[in-house]
């Protein structure tokens, strides 16, 4: 069973605060690093889901990336998850959509793409063991935990197969809870 903490205790998720902390910094990287940390940040796909996205799925009129789930034992299965319109504006800038086809749009090894998060992490004063591509995966689940996403929607964004996978993002202290517990400091 995936946890939100590490055998030390220590979280694995990027908060709220965060995540936008990072979105931000990359939002003034280089065009690829923009959009790859950028489409981690929006989808809470996997590294190597990000990896894989092609042009033609990229669908600016509905407002989607459609994600290939690499996480299934099969192949061919896909998810579709909503983005910001200028981030899809912005994609469509770096990798020029209409003439990309089936071509990814980052040509990177895993290595680079984790390096490239990692640099973006630094620039935002993000270290710890949840300075990771899996913590933006967590931070994005927490944030549409803490934004009264259905539990089933975020199921159905992040590829889980089932609904106990995606609850785990419940247990993280959001702002909610943080204000109910100060009822009882009073």
């Amino acid at each position: 069973m995936m946890q939100l903490y590490d055998g030390r205790g220590e979280r694995k998720y990027l908060t709220p605060l965060e995540r936008e902390a990072f979105l931000h910094v990359a939002a003034a990287a280089s065009g690829p690093v923009r959009t790859f940390c950028g489409t981690l940040g929006h989808t809470g796909c996997r590294i190597s889901e990000a990896l894989a996205l092609i042009g033609t799925r990229v669908d600016k009129r509905a407002g989607i990336l459609i994600i290939e789930s690499l996480k299934k034992r099969r192949r061919g299965v896909f998810r579709a998850v909503p983005v910001p319109a200028a981030f899809l504006e912005t994609l469509d800038e770096v990798h020029h959509l209409s003439t990309l086809g089936d071509s990814r749009l980052w040509p990177w090894s895993r290595t680079t793409a984790w390096r490239r998060v990692k640099e973006v992490m630094g620039a935002a004063g993000i270290h710890g063991g949840y300075a990771t591509p899996k913590g933006v995966r967590h931070g994005f689940g927490i944030k549409a935990t803490t934004s009264a996403v259905p539990l089933s929607m975020t199921q159905k964004w992040l590829g889980h197969s089932n609904l106990a996978m995606t609850a785990i993002y419940t247990n993280a202290i959001g702002p909610e809870e943080q204000k109910l517990a100060e009822r009882m400091w009073m």
